[in-house]
């Protein structure tokens, strides 16, 4: 008699449920061996960006999709989306801030994603991101050294965990006051630059962290060619020399974080400037060699814009909010558990409502708080529940995969993309490659 198969499902809910890191760690690693044995690997997408500087590889821009509730059905639906499509270029990712108030340590949404992919028997490069790797601007004028030695522990938890793509979001350091461009950006490529150097140090052997920086918070005022001058100028000064510097750089051109709520709850329409995405796209590319510009808070635009990405020649979208809307709005999210978190939000969630805001205002913004305190209740709905709520995002993936022409793609990154097999033995040592992938199969 042949041996049972492993039930990595049972892996995958004893994670979620259990609070004990050392345990998600010993269930995680569990996780990653069986992935290496079915030919998925953690992997930085950096060598297809690369490829995307020198204009060997074009046409399509990359989804970057954080998940924050849900996360192994949703992860599933990706993964059959992409099966479906040949689509090889894809991001999970999740941000500093999404860690902490959906519950996800590094450790496990890396251990959940690539769950997902077993269960869907995927196989090749799974690209797992940690996104706005951001600093906070008052603790980084307090006091330098501290608010980057936090960063870089975040960004150690999340390269040991297996996130190869690391985005540093110093632009918050950007000082808008001064009127020279190199002093507006100092503190942003400067931190950067430190940071990139400690990505350097800390990263696997043979694998080539993906790191993008930013040259303008979102929300605020639009990018210019101007301002990925001065920074990148800056960065490759403050950069060791010999040091890979970053792939991609993220701009704003006009959108914010979970859109502009209206008093009615709903989202107000953005103007996008795709003119900045497509000069700045160029310039990185051409001049200093980057996949181009990075698209933040995009899920909430209008769905007729998205092919517009991949026209303009941009590098990478951000995709967020829309998919925990869909999951709070829909037909088949029990009405009892909703109103249970919306009680919860009104007792615990306080500090987010604004005066003037609507009732609507304020659940809307501070509904993605109650994923962490109601994740296991969440994950804990009927198996039919979430495979009705799966199902529905699913067909929004599979439409923005296709607008985004992320698709028949699988072959290309096969052919960029070097695959290693990690193994980490504690934090003090770096990590040891152990095998060598031959390309996606």
């Amino acid at each position: 008699m042949g041996r049972k198969p492993l039930d990595v499902e049972k892996f995958v809910f004893e994670l979620i449920n259990t609070d004990d890191a050392a345990q998600k760690k010993e269930i995680g690693k569990r996780i990653l061996d069986l992935a290496y044995k079915k030919d998925i690997y953690p992997a930085s997408i950096h060598e297809l960006y690369m490829a995307m500087g020198k204009g060997e590889v074009s046409g399509f821009t990359v989804p970057a999709i954080n998940l924050r509730a849900m996360t192994y059905d949703l992860a599933r639906a990706i993964f059959r989306v992409a099966k479906r499509n040949q689509s090889g270029a894809f991001i999970f990712e999740i941000a500093k801030s999404e860690m902490g108030y959906t519950a996800q340590p590094p450790i496990e949404y890396v251990s959940v994603v690539l769950a997902a992919a077993i269960k869907e028997s995927y196989s090749g490069p799974v690209f797992i991101q940690a996104d706005h790797t951001q600093a906070k601007a008052k603790n980084y004028k307090e006091n330098p050294e501290k608010e980057l030695d936090a960063l870089k522990a975040v960004i150690a938890d999340a390269v040991e965990a297996g996130f190869y793509n690391i985005d540093i979001d110093t632009s918050t350091l950007v000082d808008l006051s001064k009127n020279d461009l190199n002093k507006q950006q100092f503190d942003n490529y400067d931190a950067c630059a430190k940071l990139t150097q400690f990505i350097r140090q800390i990263q696997p052997r043979g694998v080539e962290v993906s790191v993008g920086g930013e040259i303008g918070e979102v929300g605020t005022k639009n990018s210019t060619v101007e301002d990925l001058d001065a920074f990148m100028t800056g960065f490759n000064n403050r950069l060791r020399k010999g040091r890979t510097g970053i792939s991609k750089i993220s701009v704003q051109t006009g959108t914010s974080h979970g859109g502009v709520v209206l008093p009615n709850g709903q989202v107000a329409q953005v103007k996008l400037d795709f003119d900045t995405l497509k000069v700045i796209s160029e310039t990185a590319r051409k001049k200093y060699g980057m996949a181009g510009a990075v698209q933040h808070g995009a899920s909430t635009l209008p769905a007729e814009l998205f092919h517009k990405f991949p026209e303009v020649g941009t590098a990478e979208v951000h995709l967020a909010t829309e998919f925990q809307n869909m999951i709070y709005e829909s037909k088949h999210f029990p009405a009892d558990l909703k109103a249970k978190i919306y009680e919860w939000l009104k007792v615990n969630a306080t500090a987010e409502k604004k005066e003037g805001d609507s009732e609507e205002q304020f659940f809307y913004k501070a509904r993605k708080k109650a994923l962490g305190p109601f994740k296991k209740e969440i994950m804990g709905l009927a198996q039919s529940i979430r495979d009705a709520i799966a199902a529905e995002v699913e067909t929004k993936f599979e439409f923005l995969f296709k607008q985004l022409n992320a698709v028949n793609n699988y072959d290309i990154v096969k052919k960029y993309v070097t695959l290693k097999r990690v193994i980490w033995r504690k934090r003090e040592e770096k990590a040891a490659v152990i095998h060598d992938g031959e390309g996606a199969d």
